[in-house]
């Protein structure tokens, strides 16, 4: 059983199971509802917190050969017996199973939620940073997790150029603010309550980006997997933007003009061997963000930027572009926002007229394709075309 719940990070880092999340991130999970169909293996139940489009869940069931079923949150099967995948877990979506009658057997217990917060908290980036750094004495970046706000102020004061801080627990692209020409009032106050609410905050230079991207793994029982590249982009904010959808092959080839081969299968190696020793509990998937720097002496590599334990965008796109393009076919995968009610059907019925998709022996050739349902009330949509 999968579903699809945006607010985990958010959810995490409030860690209440009475919490409320954003009007937009509730939006984002309704629209995006179907999105596990792509990921999910065949045969698997997909919990929709929307009403179901069967015309789209035909359709792309006959055309790509997909044979998972889609039910509605509030009519799930009280005695239905299986494993349940939601994008990350959270004492939010704990107590809202069980508020629609699944049993605690099936759901992870509060201890385990507690460490998998603690796993999720930002310090594990900045440890696991420092360590790579003294194995690869080639590797960029600086990464500080402070718990006291003068030792912050006298950390801003005594670095150089322009600063990121972090809070340590909190959604994808949120939580974070620059500190350009020096520290503001507002700014001190921010980092105060972040202290006092997450017992630190993250403090990093500003680096001169070239290009985003991840190395995708999963652990299961202190086992890792390297399960493929994710070659993304990224607002100035940290918000995910989208995917290119390419081999890991066609990616190590890209990456190549940057940074050595040797150096990214050294590193691969290092992260399959300390990931399970970092989080020895858990089971899943995590992806680990990376960024080639451009610097004064050439490209560099900051090798951990974030690890996000839990589901991903990249991870979809990676497995979306495995299972279902074709293999000479190369494209973007985008999840984009519409603020304008009506936009993004626009949009989506303007694409298929300009560019229709072209799916042969279930992978698509080339074309743009929507890979969520998009009606006139939709404001986000997942989409990729391809070439």
């Amino acid at each position: 059983m999968y579903i699809f719940n945006p607010e985990n990070d958010l959810a995490l880092a409030n860690f209440s199971s009475n919490y409320t999340p954003p009007a937009s991130i509730i939006k984002l999970g309704l629209d995006l509802s179907m999105l596990p169909f792509w990921f999910a293996p065949n045969n698997s139940i997909i919990i929709s917190q929307s009403d179901i489009d069967n015309k789209f869940v035909e359709k792309i069931g006959v055309e790509f050969g997909i044979k998972s079923s889609v039910i509605g949150i509030n009519n799930i099967p009280l005695n239905i017996d299986c494993d349940i995948n939601p994008w990350g877990w959270s004492p939010y979506l704990v107590n809202k199973l069980i508020s629609l009658g699944f049993t605690l057997n099936k759901l992870p217990s509060s201890e385990y939620l507690e460490v998998l917060r603690d796993y999720s908290n930002r310090k594990n980036a900045v440890r696991m940073l420092s360590e790579l750094k003294c194995e690869y004495p080639q590797f960029y970046g600086e990464s500080s997790f402070i718990t006291d706000l003068d030792e912050l102020l006298v950390h801003l004061l005594s670095t150089e150029g322009d600063k990121a801080l972090k809070m340590p627990l909190s959604g994808s692209g949120r939580g974070l603010i620059w500190i350009l020409n020096g520290i503001t009032d507002k700014q001190t106050d921010w980092a105060r309550r972040v202290i006092k609410t997450q017992g630190g905050i993250v403090a990093e230079p500003k680096l001169d980006k070239v290009q985003d991207f991840a190395m995708e793994f999963s652990i299961r029982n202190r086992i890792s997997k390297f399960e493929g590249y994710s070659l993304f982009e990224s607002a100035a904010s940290g918000a995910y933007m989208g995917n290119v959808l390419m081999s890991d092959n066609d990616i190590e080839v890209e990456l190549s003009k940057y940074i050595s081969l040797e150096m990214l299968h050294g590193l691969r190696f290092t992260l399959l061997e300390k990931l399970p020793n970092y989080f020895p509990m858990y089971n899943g998937f995590l992806g680990v963000d990376m960024m080639v720097c451009n610097t004064d002496d050439g490209y560099k590599l900051q090798p951990c930027i974030e690890i996000n334990m839990r589901m991903n965008m990249g991870l979809v796109s990676h497995i979306f572009y495995n299972r279902y393009v074709h293999s000479n076919s190369k494209g973007v995968f985008k999840v984009e926002y519409f603020k304008r009610l009506g936009d993004a059907f626009q949009f989506h019925q303007d694409m298929l007229t300009a560019n229709p998709p072209i799916v042969e022996d279930g992978r698509i050739k080339s074309g743009y394709m929507s890979l969520t349902p998009v009606n006139k009330d939709t404001k986000y949509v997942v989409w990729v075309e391809i070439a």
